[in-house]
């Protein structure tokens, strides 16, 4: 037993030590996220693979930590996104890129948000003021009064504008600021005591 620990603390600080020999190159080091990690030296980011082999040059001004295969990454003011390959599969035309979640994500151009398939393709109009990603099939989203209330994947108001603030749902639950009260309302938008 002995002998298995000690080759188990043995495989473990060789390879942390391994990692710690690449990552000393780079300013940041993120998580391994879809095979890739995203890295930055010198305020220009790029991705590198499990190795730490570069696989996407660090040529981009800001860069997200992928999902679902894809990043969005910013070239001086607009951002684009890129496939888990590194290539190029949208070019910078974007105000502001989100993250795909469930196979949605959020951009801005022209200061309205909308949302983009994973075909890059426009599901929702640019119609919200301000807007957030999707999370379990609802997305908060602001109107010109900016008041919140949440979309779906259809882009249909399911929950009115009526909310000082929204926040994502999780487990089937989300916070919200409805007249200066923070409370806590599930999918239909009854308040659920905590």
């Amino acid at each position: 037993m002995k002998l298995f620990l000690s080759f188990l603390l043995l495989v473990f600080f060789s390879g942390n030590s391994f990692a710690q020999a690449w990552t000393k190159q780079y300013d940041f080091v993120d998580d391994c996220i879809c095979g890739l990690a995203k890295v930055s030296k010198n305020n220009k980011y790029g991705y590198v693979n499990a190795k730490g082999e570069l696989i996407v040059p660090l040529i981009y001004d800001e860069a997200i930590t992928f999902s679902e295969g894809r990043a969005p990454v910013r070239i001086g003011t607009k951002w684009g996104y890129l496939d888990s390959t590194g290539y190029m599969v949208v070019q910078p035309i974007y105000d502001d890129a989100g993250s795909f979640k469930d196979g949605i994500a959020c951009v801005r151009k022209n200061n309205r948000f909308g949302y983009i398939d994973t075909s890059y393709k426009q599901v929702i109009p640019f119609e919200f003021d301000m807007a957030r990603g999707f999370s379990e099939g609802l997305a908060p989203v602001s109107n010109n009064k900016g008041l919140w209330g949440y979309i779906n994947k259809k882009g249909d108001l399911v929950l009115a504008y009526k909310y000082n603030f929204a926040d994502l749902f999780e487990d089937g639950k989300a916070r919200v600021m409805l007249n200066g009260n923070m409370i806590v309302i599930d999918k239909r938008g009854n308040q659920i005591k905590e």
